[in-house]
């Protein structure tokens, strides 16, 4: 997967307990698009991200990883439902070998994940327990 413009795109909607966002996504749905994901991007628009869909529940110990990874990005972990059970901020990683690079476990069962720029929930008060509107 080399190239943004192959994946599926769609809107999502997360809401908040007083406020609802919408943000476009890039849907990763295949095993490569989610091992790709946002590698080698220099930008994500404000009101954009990655949404990681995967068929089967995600063990806590799965996370992603950030290597060739050039946006410092934050991750929002999801159930089947699309609630967020967890948030985690993630830097870029700048090293050339990948060992270097850490990769951050989401630490709760997932089915879904959000990537977005660093800070985006933060500024939007978007906490766990907040609900994505699954496409």
């Amino acid at each position: 997967m080399s190239s943004a413009g192959a994946l599926e795109r769609d809107n999502v909607v997360i809401e908040g307990k007083e406020e609802t966002h919408r943000l476009v996504v890039e849907i990763a749905r295949t095993a490569q698009e989610r091992s790709f994901g946002l590698m080698e991007r220099d930008h994500l628009a404000e009101e954009a991200g990655m949404l990681f869909i995967y068929e089967e529940e995600q063990s806590p110990s799965s996370g992603f990883w950030m290597y060739r990874t050039r946006i410092p990005l934050d991750i929002a972990f999801l159930d089947k439902n699309g609630e967020i059970r967890a948030i985690h901020s993630m830097p870029s990683c700048k090293s050339e070998q990948a060992a270097r690079c850490p990769s951050y476990p989401a630490q709760v069962p997932f089915q879904a994940a959000l990537e977005v720029n660093a800070g985006y929930f933060d500024a939007r008060g978007i906490k766990v327990g907040d609900r994505l509107t699954l496409p």
